[in-house]
Order: structure tokens, then C-alpha cells, then sequence
């Protein structure tokens, strides 16, 4: 179990070198994020993930994403995505079908782990959602990883606002 433990932290370490690697000066912010949310969904094989960006005092719109069709507006408090954004805490869920107010944007999806992004105000500004057909398949290291993503993003965007 330790050797798995590893070999996650150091497939994620990788993918955070490889991701910083990726960002490039002089170009906007959804070209970077564009390319680094493609990473990310190949590197561990998920099968959504995307930005939803904050567009008013309570509701989220979808923003750059790689996969699917998706839900377009989500408000605070509903679903998995707005719950993280109103308690600006990462979310993760097991099992969708379980989540209370669960919004089914894809039927494959079975499991989910969204973090929210914050502002250079420590306002919540955007939530990384990442989904998997998997039941089951974010853990601890996965939510200190993808915080750390995470930071990667409000970097860019951040940066690009000013």
C-alpha cells in the first residue's frame, strides 16, 4: 500500500513539473489553461475536467474544460461545484448518485472532486471540477495535488488580470 501511496505522489509531482513546463509567457490565460487541463485529463485519465468561473455574487458559468458537453451555469450552493464554491472548500464525493442535489451533467460520471480558486481578494473566483467514471477515485493525495493545481490557475489568471 506505502509503494502505491508513492507512486501516486510521484506520478503527480511529475505532472506538476510537466504542467509548470507547459505555461508560457505572452499568451492569455485560457491557452495556458487550455493546455493544462488537457494534460491533466490524459495524465490521470479522467474523463472531465474544467474550469467553472465565478460570473456573479452567487452563480457560476461554465468556462475552458476538456471533455464532454457541459452544464453551463451553476449557482452557490447547488450541486457538487456550487457547494464547493458557497463553502470555498474542496469537495470530494464518491459517489455522485449519493450527493444530495447532485446535477448529472454526464451519466458516465461517477465520481467527483471540485476545488475552488480564489481571487487575489481570497474571494472565490473560479472551481477546478474534475470527474471520473470511476466510483470512488479521489483520495487525500488527489485533493492536495489538485490544490496545488489549482494554485497553477489562479496564478494565470490572477497574473492575466493584472
Amino acid at each position: 500500500m506505502e509503494t502505491a501511496i508513492l507512486e501516486k505522489r510521484e506520478r503527480y509531482e511529475t505532472l506538476l513539473r510537466q504542467m509548470r513546463e507547459l505555461i508560457v509567457d505572452g499568451i492569455p490565460a485560457e491557452g495556458n489553461i487550455s493546455n493544462l487541463l488537457a494534460h491533466l485529463k490524459t495524465e490521470r485519465n479522467l474523463f472531465w475536467v474544467g474550469l467553472y468561473m465565478r460570473t456573479s455574487e452567487n452563480a457560476l458559468g461554465l468556462g475552458i474544460f476538456q471533455g464532454m458537453p457541459a452544464c453551463t451555469k451553476i449557482h452557490f450552493g447547488k450541486g457538487v461545484c456550487g457547494t464547493a464554491a458557497e463553502k470555498a472548500e474542496t469537495v470530494i464525493v464518491d459517489d455522485v448518485s449519493e450527493f444530495p442535489g447532485y446535477i448529472a451533467c454526464h451519466s458516465e460520471a461517477q465520481s467527483e472532486i471540485v476545488i475552488p480558486g480564489f481571487n487575489d481578494f481570497g474571494e472565490v473566483s473560479f472551481v477546478l471540477d474534475v470527474d471520473s467514471v470511476e466510483l470512488a477515485k479521489f483520495d487525500a493525495i488527489d485533493k492536495e495535488y489538485l490544490e496545488k493545481v489549482v494554485k497553477l490557475f489562479e496564478e494565470i489568471l490572477n497574473a492575466d488580470k493584472s
